[in-house]
């Protein structure tokens, strides 16, 4: 399970031309799984993301709050291109990716699980071509790598 965590003042995805997910200050996650993945990658990355201390406290430039502590907000878009690969040829590989069956699966448990923290939690549209709007915080971008096994 790959995630890109970014922290933003304000986030949102539109597909069709419609918002379909926004949120103010907080945390885009952008999500991608491989075929391996179980429930255990899913809760260490969902209480990763939950815990990380990405923000700073009001009179320091240190990173001291977590999205938690700060009552954020998370916009969580499933990304399968995050597992491709680009090592032979011109075009990316996708044989790591999880199928769609099984991606769209793995998605909804997360999300399912970063509910569970009471926050504001918005969702993309798996499998929709989407357009993101990023308003990165810092920057502040994170990568996360949680290989099953």
């Amino acid at each position: 399970m790959r995630v890109v965590i970014q922290r933003v003042t304000a986030s949102q995805v539109v597909v069709d031309g419609e918002v379909v997910g926004r949120i103010g200050r907080g945390l885009t996650l952008l999500v991608g799984f491989a075929a391996t993945d179980t429930d255990v990658e899913l809760a260490w990355m969902a209480q990763k993301c939950l815990g990380l201390r990405l923000f700073p406290a009001t009179d320091s430039d240190r990173f001291d709050l977590s999205v938690q502590d700060i009552q954020g907000a998370l916009l969580v878009i499933s990304q399968f291109t995050l597992y491709g690969d680009c090592n032979k040829g011109r075009r990316p590989s996708f044989h790591q990716a999880a199928p769609p069956s099984q991606a769209i699966e793995l998605y909804q448990r997360f999300v399912a699980q970063l509910q569970e923290s009471n926050l504001q939690v918005e969702t993309g549209r798996f499998g929709a071509t989407m357009q993101v709007s990023i308003e990165n915080d810092g920057p502040v971008t994170l990568v996360l790598d949680r290989n099953a096994g």
